[in-house]
């Protein structure tokens, strides 16, 4: 498959994926800053390979809401 440059995109399509990367960017930072912000005994494993596990695609940051933080009591 060929690779296409941005500028022969079309409208809709550079909409779409400003669209995704603004949305995996603030999933991102909002994983990030709960991590950093979160005491250790909150979160299911070390922050730090939740933090590193944050940085794969939208998986990381989904992953970490999903498995890496302890439930309130």
């Amino acid at each position: 498959m060929p690779q296409l440059r941005w500028s022969e995109l079309t409208p809709s399509e550079r909409r779409a994926l400003l669209f995704l990367f603004s949305l995996e960017a603030s999933l991102l930072a909002t994983a990030l800053t709960d991590i950093l912000r979160r005491a250790p005994d909150q979160v299911n494993g070390p922050r730090w390979a939740w933090a590193l596990a944050s940085l794969i695609s939208f998986f990381g940051p989904l992953s970490y809401f999903a498995f890496g933080r302890k439930q309130a009591s």
